[in-house]
């Protein structure tokens, strides 16, 4: 069930989305209200699953990932979501998504060498129930956002 946010509230997931090391006070100088506004509000949104963590954001190329795969799996005899399960285990994993289609499951993934990115579709290749997979490897990246600021506009 979706939760109501009123105007205040996607204020300051605004301010949190661009910048979570916000103080509270400072938050609160930047869209005029009290510093208790919004402690309570967070705290609220917290509890109600709204913000589920702060986290840093990682360059994740100039780490040495330089590859970005997208690799389409599709899975036999229903065990899609074990299968999930276990590939999300995995690393260099960003992001597993069970899908409608032709594939079961669409993964998204990091990879410091070709080598390194054809050893991980040979180890899913070689998982039991995994037919085959479809493997895309990204070249230039227009836009990648952790969190929208669509979603509170």
């Amino acid at each position: 069930m979706a939760v109501r946010l009123d105007e205040v509230d996607k204020a300051i997931l605004r301010e949190l989305i661009s910048n979570a090391r916000l103080s509270f006070r400072e938050i609160a100088r930047r869209i005029g209200v009290s510093t208790a506004t919004v402690a309570n509000k967070v705290r609220r949104m917290e509890e109600e699953g709204v913000i589920r963590g702060y986290t840093t954001i990682v360059d994740a190329e100039k780490l040495g990932y330089d590859i970005v795969a997208v690799i389409e799996v599709v899975i036999s005899k229903g065990k899609v979501a074990n299968v999930e399960e276990e590939i999300a285990k995995a690393p260099n994993v960003q992001a597993v998504y069970d899908v409608t289609g032709e594939s079961d499951a669409i993964i998204v993934a990091r990879f410091k060498s070709r080598a390194e990115l054809s050893n991980f579709v040979k180890k899913l290749l070689s998982m039991e129930y995994v037919e085959r997979t479809i493997t895309h490897v990204v070249l230039n990246v227009k836009k990648e956002e952790l969190f929208s600021r669509l979603l509170v506009d």
